[in-house]
């Protein structure tokens, strides 16, 4: 099998000359050929804390903006916060660092992260607004923005109703499972909250804007997602009505109201790998990715972001405060990763999506392989043995290699 693979990358992958920012997207270009056509785009990471991930994705959503006509790129970071990034990215309101820590994720907060947004902040600054890029979150949790822009908007239009958004002050910090209660309590209180804001929206409309009443509705849907993902029991990844599947679920329906709303929009989604993957995760947990192509067939293509050996930042505690540490991995010699490495030097890219004979003619497209898969946290002793399984023609229609990773660079904690 390793022949296998070797014989097809020699035909089919094309190296990365450069992996920095800014660079020309020559090198690009067969990755364009083969996104022809597409509206959405997953980019994938088996990392949340290499360096060079960040790095590459930042130049093919350069290079997707400039050369292709995309319009969005959608993050695996909270929908409330971003928000107020995407402010800073279209209108130059704020202080992108301080907007960025406010994402609540430490994998969010780099130097490499800013580097994107100042970009897009460039990219935009002197376009007319119906063609600037959008900077949207898909993730429900991590929403105080929401629960400060609600309280702020009812006091001004209906002040009795300010206790109704005291009582999810709970969602604010919190994650997915974190308050389980098989009543949902705090769904219920955030669903009769949402029923309010759209019975009154048209008084409401009047008493201040359109676009204000728009803009609270839309906070009260995220709290609503983000009350249904709180209260869900934990338990393991398993099933389409698991906490995971329900955060997947969500993501994609952000990425659907996108595209619904603009026929013209085409959307980035920057997610893990075993999000943007077209399978399932976990015990047949279906992903954002699944979901996109039930949706949107060969329109959605899934780019899985892979590296050979090198460092990486990761939490190694179950506390969501711990600071992220860095960690080191070798190629090994039994991961798929092991077997790019050995298979072609270097960066590259390869197309999965190809017209070969058949199926026999390249069977480690459709053999199950070992991938590395690390997210924000990894065990302590044993993260060097943490795999999962890849299909790679099955769960992704493109890989990216990335011969060596280094850790993403942390920005200071500041106000969060």
């Amino acid at each position: 099998m390793p022949d296998d693979i070797a014989r097809w990358l020699t035909e089919h992958a094309r190296p990365l000359g450069t992996l920095t920012p800014g660079a020309p997207h020559d090198d690009l270009a067969p990755l364009g050929d083969a996104l022809r056509g597409a509206r959405v785009v997953g980019l994938g990471e088996s990392t949340h804390g290499t360096r060079e991930f960040f790095q590459l994705k930042h130049r093919i959503v350069e290079f997707l903006v400039r050369e292709a006509g995309f319009t969005t790129l959608a993050l695996e970071a909270s929908a409330s916060a971003t928000r107020a990034l995407e402010a800073y990215v279209r209108h130059g309101t704020g202080d992108p660092a301080r907007l960025i820590t406010r994402l609540g994720f430490w994998t969010w907060r780099t130097e490499e992260m800013l580097d994107l947004v100042e970009w897009l902040r460039t990219h935009n600054r002197d376009l007319p607004e119906d063609r600037q890029v959008r900077l949207v979150g898909m993730d429900p949790q991590r929403c105080t923005d929401s629960l400060e822009a609600l309280a702020t908007f009812l006091h001004q239009v209906a002040p009795e109703q300010a206790e109704n958004v005291r009582e999810l002050e709970p969602l604010a910090q919190a994650h997915p499972a974190a308050h389980p209660d098989p009543r949902q309590a705090l769904l219920h209180r955030a669903e009769t909250l949402a029923t309010f804001l759209k019975d009154h929206h048209t008084e409401f409309a009047r008493h201040t804007t359109l676009k204000t009443a728009d803009e609270a509705l839309e906070h009260a849907g995220i709290l609503t997602r983000a009350a249904d993902l709180v209260t869900r029991a934990a338990g393991p990844a398993s099933g389409d009505n698991s906490v995971f599947a329900a955060r997947d679920r969500y993501m994609a329906d952000a990425v659907t109201r996108l595209l619904d709303d603009d026929p013209a929009a085409r959307v980035i989604v920057w997610a893990h790998n075993g999000h943007i993957t077209k399978g399932t995760y976990g015990d047949g947990v279906p992903a954002l990715g699944n979901r996109l192509r039930d949706r949107y067939g060969d329109d959605y293509y899934a780019l899985a972001l892979l590296f050979g050996k090198g460092t990486f930042l990761a939490r190694r505690s179950h506390n969501m405060q711990a600071p992220p540490l860095r960690t080191r991995i070798g190629t090994g010699i039994r991961s798929l990763e092991a077997r790019l490495a050995a298979a072609l030097p270097g960066s590259y890219f390869t197309n999965l999506r190809t017209n070969v004979p058949s199926p026999q003619a390249t069977p480690w497209l459709h053999t199950p392989h070992a991938q590395r898969s690390f997210g924000a946290g990894v065990p302590r002793f044993t993260y060097r043995f943490h795999i999962a399984p890849l299909t790679p023609a099955d769960d992704y229609d493109g890989l990216a290699f990335v011969a060596r990773s280094s850790c993403s660079r942390l920005l200071p904690a500041g106000e969060s």
